[in-house]
């Protein structure tokens, strides 16, 4: 009995069960999902890289050096990925000057990747957003998860801001202490570095502040890309939540109605109604609606106007 083959009811209790099994937002949506992986991979390797091909052109680089070979080369490599680029360390051969084009662009790739990377990641999250509030039956919860997410956003948003003036403060605090400079100055300098500006009036100069230096531009931009991430997230979302209050409680009118008859049969349904708010609210176009009505066609095997297993069944062999 226990070798036996399952019968054919219990077959079709458990294909069932497998065919009805709810799926989770992170299986639906593990394909798309973002991962900051590569940037982390690809960060690492251009600085290996870079470190290694200015520590051997270091001899062919003028301007203001240590007596650290692999820290000027870290730290040149720092601020050309950054982009801050000083003035107080650049090249002065022809080759080196081509190293270091070369790997001023792909300092800029790497930014672009992790903004590729940032926006996905927005994407990512509308997406989860929609898919379980989609799935929640009861209204109240999905407006609590949908409450929820905005205040995720929020408190990133806060800690974001936190570490940003936390590492104002140590650059600040560090050039004042080490490099002697004036708080109006150090300010200056830190300030012109996390936007990049990098002016080269004012620069970390020292062996201790080229050290601290690689790893608090490297950590400090990052933070300040954050903080500008989330605020355009939660600004998104505040907009997003704008536009589902005026479609929701605004007036429909007969222009509207004539807008959702998808059909054209001067008949709108609930789900002709809904189409169209979705329409409103940016979430599907018309031509994504042509394209599941085509895809509807062509499993109708039977011109039916409705769907059965018998036309699914039909289509498969199709």
């Amino acid at each position: 009995m226990q070798d036996s083959p399952p019968t054919s009811e219990n077959t079709r209790h458990h294909g069932r069960s497998a065919a009805e099994k709810p799926v989770s937002p992170k299986e639906m949506l593990g394909g798309t999902r973002p991962s900051f992986r590569l940037v982390g991979v690809l960060l690492i390797t251009y600085l290996a890289a870079g470190t290694t091909t200015f520590y051997l052109a270091m001899d062919h680089m003028s301007g203001d050096r240590t007596g650290s070979r692999v820290l000027d080369a870290l730290y040149f490599c720092v601020v050309t990925m950054t982009t801050v680029g000083y003035g107080d360390l650049v090249p002065a051969c022809d080759a080196a000057k081509l190293l270091a084009c070369a790997f001023a662009f792909a300092g800029v790739a790497l930014v672009g990747t992790f903004l590729s990377k940032a926006a996905d990641y927005l994407v990512e999250k509308q997406e989860a957003i929609l898919f379980r509030a989609l799935h929640l039956r009861d209204a109240d919860r999905a407006r609590t998860l949908r409450a929820m997410e905005a205040n995720k956003v929020r408190n990133k948003l806060y800690t974001s801001a936190a570490l940003l003036a936390a590492s104002l403060a140590a650059g600040t605090a560090f050039l004042v202490e080490v490099e002697g400079m004036r708080p109006v100055d150090a300010f200056y300098c830190v300030c012109a570095t996390v936007t990049t500006l990098g002016y080269g009036d004012r620069s970390f100069a020292s062996v201790p502040g080229r050290a601290f230096a690689a790893a608090w531009i490297t950590v400090s931009t990052v933070v300040v890309a954050l903080f500008f991430l989330y605020a355009a997230e939660l600004c998104t979302e505040r907009r997003r939540r704008a536009l589902a209050r005026w479609v929701l409680t605004r007036r429909t009118t007969t222009t509207d109605l004539e807008a959702a008859d998808v059909d054209g049969d001067s008949r709108v349904g609930a789900a002709d109604f809904v189409l169209y708010k979705l329409k409103e609210l940016g979430k599907i176009s018309q031509e994504e609606i042509a394209e599941f009505l085509e895809e509807f066609d062509k499993l109708d095997a039977d011109n039916s106007g409705t769907l059965s297993p018998n036309d699914l069944i039909v289509a498969q062999h199709g």
